[in-house]
């Protein structure tokens, strides 16, 4: 599904990420960690066409991202850490703008749209302009978007920050079942405990570098051998290189 072979970028002598190689197969749920400054969000800014690779390659299904732009860009969905709204668009206006970029059908978004409200819980803040939306609404709404044409891969920054109890149960549980349902899900957070309980698969990049890369259960034996929490093990293993 999402293979990175050799991928490296570079700021000037700075070298952000150095030669990674990573295979997240199709209804995987990945969990990218890493400290500030380890090359989280420039991986991300990478695989969604954001920023150029200084070498190395990018595939979605088999396909160089960045030779097929148009056709990659199609297949996935993006949600920032931070969500942009257009403040004087309600909510519906919002995803419908969305919706059309994709060049989806009126008929077709307009049901895809009552799905994700539904199953986001939004029905009721939908009709409101956004500049009135919570940090969570927002973030809610903007996962939606992500999500209106049905995207093989979804990249995910930070999907948690400024979500409520009740919010962040919503996202974790949708995420879940749409990976259930087939859907990739790539996904860097600094919450460990997320991590933990909805991610298969689990990758940390410390300083531009993989460090650990395997399944969930791999990482909890390490844990257990180590007789570590997650958080601790984390720490060990970032602090060791």
């Amino acid at each position: 599904m999402l293979t990175f072979k050799n991928l490296s970028k570079k700021y000037g002598q700075f070298l952000a990420v150095n030669k990674i190689n990573l295979t997240i197969d199709k209804g995987e749920l990945f969990g990218f960690l890493g400290p500030n400054g380890a090359g989280k969000t420039t991986t991300i800014k990478m695989i969604t066409g954001l920023l150029s690779p200084t070498s190395g390659n990018i595939f979605l299904d088999s396909k160089d991202v960045w030779l097929n732009q148009i056709e990659s860009k199609m297949k996935l969905g993006y949600i920032p850490d931070q969500p942009f709204l257009y403040d004087k668009l309600t909510g519906r206006e919002f995803l419908y703008f969305s919706g059309g970029l994709y060049g989806l059908n009126k008929k077709v978004l307009t049901d895809r749209i009552a799905e994700l409200l539904e199953l986001l819980k939004i029905e009721s803040w939908v009709d409101k302009r956004t500049e009135e939306y919570s940090q969570g609404m927002k973030q809610r709404i903007t996962i939606a978007s992500a999500f209106l044409h049905n995207p093989k891969l979804i990249v995910v920054d930070e999907p948690m920050v400024g979500l409520d109890p009740q919010s962040a149960y919503i996202v974790k549980k949708f995420f879940t079942d749409s990976v259930k349902n087939g859907t990739t899900i790539f996904m860097s957070t600094h919450s460990l405990n997320v991590v933990e309980e909805i991610c298969t698969k689990v990758g940390i990049i410390n300083k531009g570098n993989i460090i650990f890369d395997d399944t969930i259960s791999a990482l909890s034996r390490l844990k257990e051998e180590k007789n570590n929490n997650l958080e601790e093990l984390f720490i060990q293993l970032t602090n060791e290189e």
